[in-house]
Formats: structure tokens, C-alpha cells, sequence
């Protein structure tokens, strides 16, 4: 009898590795590369929870081991489970919405002190908003090395950062990004040659968010004296460049009846023709987009009845008329830059978080792009008489952006599909190729190359090519996590993850 109970019934545990099995290749095989990984993370989450919760159930009531057995696997799956989590904290998720954990014990970021910057900045040499000077992720060629094996990046210097997404405005020898500390939401202002703070604003603020991430989203725009920044509740600032006092202070939900979106306000504040624009999704007053007095702070304008995602206005040209372009929360809106009146719109009704900027196609296009298996859409704007008009000229999943906005260079379009760089023909919507998995990071155009900052931390370095991925070089930049957008000023590229800033010197050609 003893003997009977000891023996293990082994059937049923296998019927469930089979089943999880199954579903498994289902998901990662017969859904291919065009589904939204994401979708399929989070259906393998579920599966491996209820896997692991049948094979619980088996091995504590139908598994036939003794009773001393079935306790001594429970103590032992109980102690190992205790163990990883003293050694390790929840760090949040990927871009994939993978689980991230970080050794609790681990090195914290320590102020460090590389090389002398070689490179003497002048004026052109910035990189003032988000996306760099026009806001389009272009930017000139500083005459890079382009062998960082042989001639690596030189760290000019290392400090810990407050938590945030943000990223850097550089301007005037000055690196200003924001902060989460404690229940304080911080602007600072650090000497870029140095990494030392020069100054810090703050408001009493706090966002937290176990699967989003902690504090501000959105990166600073200067402009001449001023500084202007928003945070993820809303308050929208004007600082002096030059010591950091607060010239004026709004906060958008009050005025425009707008709510904090669920991953906290994320559009970087547009500085057009002496207003600041943002995205503020005031849908029950008109408020979609808001323009303030660059000077004043007094709200000028608003427009357009949509709830407010994550991407960040952008002024265009397209049929000849000057417009404002926002993707929204199930929207595409274009909006007069004098009234902040709509003046076309299309709907996207992806019902996931849109973080891409569109990006213009030739004179009369405008590309929109989003992830989590939804895709992209080109669109064709048209003089209507005194108006405009628009037409959907195609739909399409073969790239599909999450978090990284899209370059047009020489005609083909660039871009993080799920996280895999790729190229697309705007003409059809087409894609040329699927390269290299990046996660979801950024990119910037560097003269004719493709500057690439992967989701792990690494920059890399890449010759666009319509026929195929041409990877010149890379290293390492970043440990852990990184989705904040990169900054490059002349040959110095500043980076920054949600703990750590680094400034480093990019190796330039001796012809230079």
C-alpha cells in the first residue's frame, strides 16, 4: 500500500506541458511575424500562469507522492521563490511587456569623471527640443568615425538621474531633462561639459506607474532665454535658462477640463511663433491641442475633441498650408497654427497608446504609425477650396511603431517594427526589408546614417539601404532599460536611461 501511494502519476503533468506546449508554438509560430508581439507576450504570460497553477494542482493533490514528498517540493518551489525576490526587485516591463528585474544589490550610478571633451561647441552645435532643431530626428554629420572598435567613444562623465522617460534639451553648453524625486517632479539643468547641476525647478508632483515606469515623460524645448517643460500631470513651465526661476505656471487639466492620461502626459511642448502647443485631450471643451504665450503663460487657443496620446505635436507644410499634426487617442488632426482650429481629420481608431510622430511624405502625404499590431497609414492632403481635405491612400502592418518615431531618407522609410528595424517603400506600403531586432528605442538621422539607440542601451550605427540592413558599428552605452530619447550635439551624445546620464564623444574623422 505504501508502495502504491509513492508512485508518481505522471499523466496528468504531462497532458499540461503538452497543452502549454501547443499553445506555445501556436502563438510564437502559426502568428508569424506580422501579429503584435506584444499580444503574444502577454497570451504566454497567461499560459505559463495557469500552466504553472495545473501543475501546482497536480503535484499537491493527484501526483500519488507521499504526503512528506508533495510538502517538501511545495517548501522547496516556496523558498526558491522568496530567494529570487530578495535578491532581485521588479523593475517594471520592456517594450515587449516582458517582466524586468534588477539585482537588489547591485552597483548604483556613481557621479564619474571621464576624458576632457576635445570638441569646442558653438551655436549650431544643440539639440533644443525633442527630436533635435526641427524637431524631425535630422541632423548634420559632425565628420564621425564611423570604426568604434578601433576608435571607441570617450566618456566625458557618468551620474545618477531621478527616474523619468525623459529625455535632454541641449543648448548653450547647458543638458536639461527632468526628474522624479520622492513626491517632487524636478527640472535640472546640468553644465554639459561637466555633468554638473547648475540648477533645478520643482513642482509637487508624482506619477508611479508598476508597469509604465516612474515620473516625467516628456523632454524640455528651449528657446532663446526659456526653458519650457510639462510634466505627467499636466504642470506646463516657463524657467530662465539662465538660473532656473520660474517665469510662469499653468497646469493644463485645470485649465482645459483635460485628465491625465494613463501613462501620464508625454508629449514634448511645441514652442510655434512666440506660443508653446500641447497635447492636452480637453475632449469635452475643444481642447485637444492648447497654445500659451511663450512670455505670459495666458492659453491663446484650443482646438480639436479627442482624448490626447502619447507623441508630441509637430508644425508641417502639406498642400501648401502651414498645420500642426497630431495622432491622438483615435485620431489624426491637423490644425490651423493661428486658431488651433481643426483642419482635417482622420480616424485611427487603434485603441492602444500612440506614441509615434507622423512625418511628412513629399508635399501632400503624411505617414502615421503605431504599435501593437496595428501598423501604419499614408494619408493624401488636398487644397479644398479655403480648406483642406484628406484621403486614406493606404493601410498597412508591415511596420508597426511602438515607441520610436520614423526617418524618411532618399525616399524610404525607416523604422522599429515591433521592435525589428525596417524598411518601407511610401509609395505602396510595401516593406523592403526586416533586419536586426533593436527593441524598442530611438532613431536619428546623422547626415546620411542612421544613429540607432536599441532598447538594451547600445547606439548603433547604420548605413540606410532600401535592399538590405548595412550595420556599420556599435557599443555599448547604457545598461538596463533605456527608453528616454538620446541627444547629439555636434559629436557629443548624451544619453540618459530612468537612473543614469552619460555624455559621450563621439570619435571623428581626422579630415574633420
Amino acid at each position: 500500500m505504501s508502495s502504491a501511494r509513492s508512485s508518481i502519476r505522471i499523466w496528468p503533468a504531462l497532458i499540461i506541458l503538452l497543452a502549454l506546449g501547443a499553445f506555445l508554438a501556436w502563438q510564437w509560430g502559426l502568428d508569424g511575424a506580422e501579429g503584435s508581439r506584444q499580444g503574444r507576450v502577454m497570451a504566454t504570460g497567461s499560459a505559463l500562469i495557469l500552466g504553472s497553477i495545473g501543475l501546482l494542482l497536480w503535484w499537491t493533490f493527484a501526483s500519488r507522492l507521499a504526503w512528506k514528498k508533495r510538502a517538501a517540493g511545495l517548501l522547496l518551489l516556496a523558498a526558491s521563490t522568496a530567494g529570487f525576490f530578495s535578491l532581485y526587485r521588479y523593475q517594471g516591463v520592456s517594450g515587449d511587456l516582458i517582466p524586468v528585474f534588477e539585482f537588489r544589490w547591485g552597483a548604483k550610478a556613481e557621479l564619474a569623471r571621464g576624458a576632457e571633451p576635445i570638441q569646442e561647441l558653438d551655436e549650431k552645435d544643440s539639440f533644443p527640443q525633442f527630436r533635435g532643431p526641427a524637431r524631425d530626428g535630422v541632423l548634420p554629420d559632425p565628420g564621425l568615425a564611423i570604426d568604434w572598435k578601433a576608435e571607441p567613444p570617450r566618456m566625458i562623465w557618468r551620474r545618477p538621474v531621478g527616474t523619468a522617460w525623459s529625455g535632454f534639451a541641449i543648448a548653450r553648453g547647458r543638458a536639461i531633462t527632468q526628474e522624479q524625486h520622492g513626491s517632487e517632479e524636478r527640472v535640472v539643468c546640468y553644465d554639459l561639459r561637466t555633468g554638473d547641476e547648475l540648477w533645478r525647478g520643482s513642482d509637487s508632483a508624482e506619477y508611479r506607474s508598476g508597469l509604465g515606469g516612474d515620473g516625467p515623460r516628456a523632454t524640455p524645448t528651449i528657446v532663446g532665454d526659456h526653458v519650457y517643460t510639462v510634466g505627467a500631470r499636466g504642470d506646463l513651465n516657463a524657467w530662465r535658462l539662465e538660473d532656473g526661476e520660474r517665469s510662469w505656471s499653468v497646469n493644463v487639466i485645470e485649465t482645459t477640463g483635460a485628465i491625465v492620461p494613463d501613462w501620464g502626459f508625454s508629449g514634448s511642448p511645441l514652442f510655434d511663433d512666440g506660443r508653446i502647443v500641447v497635447a492636452a485631450g480637453g475632449e469635452a471643451q475643444d481642447a485637444l491641442l492648447v497654445a500659451y504665450d511663450a512670455i505670459s503663460g495666458e492659453r491663446l487657443w484650443n482646438g480639436g475633441a479627442d482624448l490626447a496620446s502619447y507623441g508630441s505635436p509637430k508644425r508641417v507644410t502639406l498642400a501648401g498650408r502651414d498645420q500642426i499634426v497630431m495622432l491622438n487617442h483615435s485620431s489624426v488632426t491637423a490644425h490651423d497654427p493661428e486658431t488651433g482650429a481643426v483642419l482635417w481629420t482622420q480616424p485611427f481608431p487603434s485603441k492602444t497608446p500612440n506614441v509615434s510622430m507622423p512625418i511628412p511624405i513629399g508635399d501632400d502625404r503624411l505617414l502615421v504609425s503605431s504599435g501593437y499590431g496595428v501598423g501604419s497609414k499614408l494619408y493624401r492632403v488636398s487644397a479644398d477650396g479655403d480648406g483642406l481635405s484628406s484621403e486614406l491612400v493606404w493601410k498597412s502592418r508591415h511596420l508597426r511603431s511602438k515607441f520610436a518615431n520614423l526617418l524618411l531618407i532618399d525616399g524610404f522609410v525607416y523604422g522599429l517594427n515591433d521592435g525589428v528595424l525596417a524598411c518601407l517603400d511610401p509609395e505602396t506600403g510595401d516593406r523592403r526589408w526586416r533586419g536586426a531586432r533593436y527593441g524598442h528605442g530611438q532613431l536619428l538621422q546623422v547626415g546620411e546614417r542612421i544613429l540607432a539607440q536599441t532598447e538594451e542601451g547600445e547606439i548603433v550605427l547604420i548605413d540606410p539601404d532600401p535592399e538590405e540592413l548595412r550595420e556599420i558599428t556599435r557599443f555599448q552605452a547604457l545598461e538596463g532599460k533605456v527608453w528616454n530619447p538620446p541627444a547629439l550635439a555636434g559629436a557629443l551624445l548624451l544619453v540618459r536611461s530612468d537612473q543614469e546620464a552619460v555624455l559621450y564623444e563621439l570619435p571623428l574623422l581626422a579630415t574633420r
